[in-house]
């Protein structure tokens, strides 16, 4: 396990911040007048979600936190628990509660592909392709004269999700999303 000093946290690392697996989501290193340097940070519990912004100190060090990977199956949610089992090993099923991998479980299809982060052999959290391609099952029609506020409507993909976009998407067409905002970025295939 790596020592990281107070100018090696940045973003996209996994750290241990009181015994607990963070990931750094933003640093910014400044000195204020006459002050040694400080690190400002925002971490993200790996397990949580919860975001916490610390400030690390030129003494300070903490350790990196060491994290495997392991690739896994979507299976379903349900009573509050999204459920995984790991490829290739069907036994070894799950759970994380939903409200801590809802943002991004809401863009996964039954029997999707994630990558699972291990902390200390458990399972911590998920990751999933930035970009994902759904079927849109719903979508109201345009109506004419919508333009004025914009231009776009709410459809909801197969997975479950809502998602605004422009008028001209229509129920079939395939959408690519971008799972880190949250936003429609293009039609892959029109129905």
């Amino acid at each position: 396990m790596a020592i990281l000093s107070y100018n090696e946290i940045l973003p996209k690392s996994v750290i241990v911040y009181s015994n607990e697996p963070f990931e750094v989501l933003s640093s910014h290193i400044f000195r204020m007048q006459q002050r040694k340097p400080v690190n400002q940070t925002k971490l993200r519990h790996l397990v949580s979600g919860k975001v916490l912004e610390i400030s690390f100190h030129q003494s300070e060090t903490v350790p990196e936190a060491d994290i495997n990977k392991m690739q896994a199956t979507y299976l379903y949610t349900a009573k509050g628990e999204c459920w995984f089992a790991e490829e290739g090993n069907a036994k070894n099923r799950f759970s994380f509660p939903e409200n801590a991998v809802r943002e991004k479980v809401q863009w996964l299809k039954t029997n999707s592909s994630v990558e699972v982060l291990l902390y200390n052999e458990n399972p911590v959290s998920i990751k999933i392709p930035i970009k994902m391609d759904l079927v849109v099952k719903e979508a109201p029609p345009a109506v004419r004269g919508d333009t004025a506020t914009g231009g776009d409507k709410k459809v909801v993909l197969e997975s479950g999700a809502v998602v605004s976009t422009p008028l001209f998407i229509n129920e079939g067409d395939i959408l690519r999303i971008n799972t880190d905002t949250g936003q429609y970025t293009e039609r892959v295939l029109k129905a």
